[in-house]
């Protein structure tokens, strides 16, 4: 299509764009012919979606075919010199919504840190700059920024009427580019580079007779002269020096620093710096790799010879981080990029110190503990291939890479690696395998404990390489792992609180010869049960289905779903017995039970409420490695690739809490969290040992964790999962259905799985209520789809279903209800 002005002809282009949001189409805008030249694909652009709103929309693509079904909006702005996301993320972006059955909009609105976002509601604001230059104002401008001089802030619809005009965002735009206004909340761009200022002498002062001559001037004033003698000094030894620097050296006030800069002697220089510069470390090849390690690291390179994907089954304490080190290594000297996923941010600190001994500054960390700027100053290093080795949680796979050529997934059998909510609902495994055949890299998954998933794929499916590393880095022994029945000691009145007589002989025993402990719960908190003992009445959440966990820090009653509180009771609200009884126990109490027992112990907690501040991880593992701390109580974060050589002693407080979990993965879970646990000791000379106190002590999970038997566990569990239907051989997609009127869910329910049955029939299970049939308020109900790999294809299910998802969406009897879908819920 092509149109004319009075001057000359040129084309008229649309933009499909993708909006933030949960909206099935991208959505298609006119652009102005003065934005034409700066149009391209990846490059984020300012739209209006609805009546009033304002987003920022990513070009996905370019053509001059007007939409059909509708009149295309002018695009009001291209905010970007240069694309910040690639075709490679575009087409990984794709594949996320189709295979987990969201909206591309929802994968965009995961993938961009909040900075690059500039999307918001549409209330405009003044800048606050004091002095507004009103010169170069035209009338229209002008009345706004009066109107708003008045009002701090307004919406579009009240400056259209202000002007009496539908037409206003050329003149917001025109504001907005002279900064004069922004747009509330984050139109206005929210990553702003970090700056230092820097003190350097005035250039008229490097000749030696200008500088002498200021000495003399400055002989009356002892302080500055003494500050500008500190400044030389300081000089020779390095580049730049602050103000806070050169206070500190001289021992001037900041007001004899200022009056230098007011005399001219000083100049402030402003300098852009990076939030992750580390020191230039020399890169240091400390190490070498032991021969069963070289032997896996061969074998390694000869597996991405035939396949994509290699899977590491290396015992903890192998030495794995070794190799990657060394793969590492390979890629960087081609000049690629490496992506170092963890589970957990929590992992990170310790990795991170290991990595930059190594690589010095070529590392970054991407996780969502950063705030919007650092996570956006991340994101530019990626995308101009300044960082080399990007070291992240889930969320990194979504950074623009360049040129990517090497992925490790640690720990891969991780549950953190699944995003639960909100969409997209991905696994950062999966997602990393196909991110890798994008760029034609190569990806090495390392456990101690593989999911099945995975080691299926290596064995029988033989779709990975698959490497065994099976001794432990150094010749260290695996730790001897005793079984002590809770049962026993109970009848022998011989346990004390949670703690059994063998499991506080050894924590003495440890602590005598200056050796560290490590205690696991999996439960944090005091109690998850308190119970009145005369009528049975258990306090409960009041949006969801759950008990209240009393947490002593707080002194309340907390719900772990919707983060309800109430105060702690002291008497039953439904008798009023003052009989409360205290059931089950979590990480404080094994704490403050432990405090007890030996008031002499230096205990730390690390659990999610110990550990919410950005560096609170940090110094929790720290005073532990300095030897602060003798014992640390822990949940799960204690069980991830932590590494502590003084470590000898591990204690499982309670190890059936996970085994009796109804769940088809538990005893996988099982094996996998006690095995990481147990992983943790003995990590140097010494032998470690672990106690696993338990109710079953016959339990055959228990009896393969101490036998080491990981083949065992896997040959029993996969027969289960193939006679029960369960991955790997069987895909499970949930349908959770969420109303806040009980009977009229159901009602939904049922009628959406009627419907679905009439073409998957015996594929479709359910409605049914989950084990937490209520939260926020919300009742849910769960539908399953068992899909058997071999006979049935997932892309049509998938086609079918998001066609009667769409149906439910636009049938106006399921108002109020609202539709979640999981695809490979665990």
């Amino acid at each position: 299509m092509i149109d004319f002005d009075h001057h000359t002809s040129r084309k008229t282009l649309f933009a499909e764009v993708i909006l933030p949001l949960a909206i099935s189409k991208f959505y298609t805008y006119r652009v102005p012919f003065e934005l034409n030249d700066e149009l391209a694909i990846g490059k984020r652009a300012v739209v209006q979606f609805g009546k009033s709103k304002i987003y920022t929309a990513i070009v996905a693509s370019i053509t001059d075919k007007a939409p059909v079904a509708y009149e295309a909006k002018y695009l009001i702005d291209i905010i970007d010199d240069q694309p910040i996301i690639t075709q490679k993320q575009l087409k990984l972006w794709d594949w996320i919504a189709e295979y987990y059955l969201c909206f591309t909009g929802e994968v965009m609105a995961a993938a961009l840190p909040s900075a690059l976002k500039l999307a918001s509601e549409t209330k405009i604001i003044l800048s606050h700059e004091e002095n507004i230059d009103k010169s170069n104002l035209n009338d229209k401008e002008y009345i706004v920024v009066d109107a708003l001089e008045i009002q701090n802030e307004l919406s579009l619809q009240e400056i259209a009427k202000i002007l009496g005009q539908k037409t206003i965002f050329p003149i917001i735009k025109s504001l907005l580019d002279k900064r004069i206004v922004f747009i509330s909340e984050e139109i206005n761009e929210k990553f702003k580079p970090k700056t230092v200022k820097h003190l350097r002498l005035n250039s008229f002062y490097d000749d030696k007779e200008h500088l002498k001559a200021l000495f003399e001037i400055l002989e009356k004033s002892p302080k500055q002269l003494d500050a500008l003698l500190a400044y030389l000094k300081l000089q020779k030894e390095q580049l730049k020096i602050t103000r806070a620097t050169l206070t500190e050296a001289s021992g001037a006030s900041s007001a004899v620093i200022k009056a230098l800069i007011d005399k001219g002697i000083f100049e402030v220089k402003e300098e852009t710096v990076s939030r992750f510069s580390f020191d230039d470390e020399e890169n240091t090849n400390d190490f070498i790799l032991s021969e069963p390690q070289q032997k896996a690291f061969d074998e390694i390179r000869q597996s991405f010879k035939e396949r994509p994907v290699t899977l590491l089954h290396g015992i903890t304490s192998s030495g794995k981080t070794q190799l990657y080190i060394r793969l590492m290594e390979e890629y960087l000297a081609l000049g690629k990029q490496v992506l170092y996923l963890l589970p957990e941010i929590a992992l990170t600190a310790q990795i991170v110190e290991r990595l930059k001994f190594h690589f010095g500054n070529q590392i970054v960390v991407y996780h969502s503990k950063f705030n919007d700027n650092e996570r956006a100053e991340i994101w530019q290093k990626v995308l101009k291939n300044e960082a080399k080795i990007i070291l992240g949680a889930r969320s990194s796979l979504f950074l623009p890479f360049t040129d990517l050529g090497f992925i490790i997934v640690d720990e891969e059998h991780e549950a953190s690696y699944k995003q639960y909510d909100p969409a997209p609902r991905y696994h950062a495994r999966d997602v990393a395998i196909v991110l890798a055949n994008i760029y034609q890299a190569k990806v090495l998954l390392g456990s101690a404990t593989p999911s099945l998933e995975s080691y299926f794929n290596a064995t029988t499916q033989q779709k990975y390489g698959l490497v065994r590393l099976d001794v432990r880095y150094s010749g260290v022994n695996l730790p001897e792992i005793e079984v002590v029945s809770i049962t026993e000691e109970k009848a022998r009145k011989t346990i004390k609180e949670n703690f059994t007589s063998v499991l506080l002989d050894r924590i003495q025993e440890a602590i005598k010869v200056k050796e560290q402990v490590i205690l696991f719960q999996n439960r944090r908190g005091y109690v998850p049960i308190l119970i009145c003992k005369t009528c049975g009445n258990t306090p409960k959440c009041i949006n969801c289905d759950v008990s209240l966990t009393y947490h002593k820090a707080s002194g309340k009653l907390h719900c772990h779903y919707c983060g309800y509180r109430e105060d702690n009771i002291t008497e039953c609200p439904a008798c009023g017995s003052k009989h409360i009884e205290y059931k089950g126990l979590g990480t404080e109490k094994v704490e403050d039970d432990l405090q007890v027992l030996l008031p002499d112990l230096k205990i730390g907690r690390l659990d999610y409420d110990t550990t919410r501040n950005k560096n609170a991880h940090q110094h929790i593992i720290n005073d532990f490695e300095e030897k602060r701390l003798d014992v640390l109580v822990g949940t799960q974060m204690v069980a991830k690739g932590l590494d502590f050589d003084n470590v000898t002693t591990i204690g499982v407080i309670n190890a059936d809490s996970m085994l009796q979990f109804p769940d088809f993965r538990a005893y996988e879970r099982s094996f996998q969290m006690l095995s990481q646990v147990a992983g943790r000791a003995g990590r140097r000379e010494k032998q470690g040992k672990v106690i696993i106190q338990t109710y079953d002590t016959k339990n055959r999970v228990i009896q393969q964790i101490v036998n080491n038997d990981y083949e065992a566990m896997y040959r029993h569990e996969i027969l289960e999962r193939k006679q029960f239907k369960y991955p790997p051989f069987y895909r499970l997609i949930h349908i959770d259905i969420k109303h806040k009127d009980f009977s009229k869910n159901q009602q939904i329910a049922e009628g959406f799985a009627r419907e679905l049955k009439k073409t998957l029939g015996d594929l479709v299970i359910g409605p049914q209520t989950p084990l937490i049939g209520r939260i926020r308020n919300y009742y849910i109900q769960t539908i399953i789809l068992k899909i058997d790999l071999q006979h049935q294809s997932i892309p049509k299910i998938k086609e079918y279903l998001r066609k009667e998802i769409s149906n439910f969406d636009a049938n106006k009897l399921n108002k109020g209800s609202y539709l979640v879908v999981n695809v490979d819920p665990y």
